[in-house]
């Protein structure tokens, strides 16, 4: 008789390659995404920040934890996740038409996950000057400014 041990022993890397890989990746919305371009206000130029207080000035429908985003990219890191700092496509077009590479996204810690989460900062120019949240992964966007 043919010894099923091998096949068991796959069976369980693949299980927990599987598990990793969900735990990994964020849950994505279903919907399709919806456009506040009306609502959304125009960007601002480019102001000062006081990289001591990141939180001061900053909307209030920023959480908590966006001051901490902005005062690490204002320092320019280190991250906490892999991705942040990476191009933002703005594939849907929600965002003003800009040249690939113009947009950067930035995670914004989401208290009680252990998953990034659907909270992002998406910046805009080198250095930037325009700046988005999202709470719901790309679905809307909130302009807000910066003072530098």
């Amino acid at each position: 008789m043919r010894s099923f041990k091998p096949l068991l022993v796959l069976a369980v890397v693949v299980f927990a390659v599987f598990m990793w890989n969900r735990r990994a990746t964020p849950p994505v919305p279903a919907a399709a995404p919806q456009v506040q371009s009306a609502a959304m206000p125009a960007p601002a130029a480019r102001q000062t920040r006081n990289a001591a207080a990141p939180a001061a000035g900053l909307p209030s429908f920023l959480p908590p934890e966006a001051g901490d985003t902005l005062a690490l990219i204002a320092r320019g890191g280190p991250f906490p996740n892999r991705q942040d700092g990476v191009v933002f496509g703005n594939r849907e077009g929600l965002l003003p038409a800009q040249p690939r590479g113009y947009y950067h996204e930035y995670t914004v810690a989401t208290p009680g996950l252990d998953y990034r989460g659907a909270r992002r900062i998406i910046t805009g120019g080198n250095p930037p000057v325009v700046y988005y949240y999202t709470d719901d992964h790309y679905r809307t966007f909130r302009a807000f400014e910066v003072s530098r």
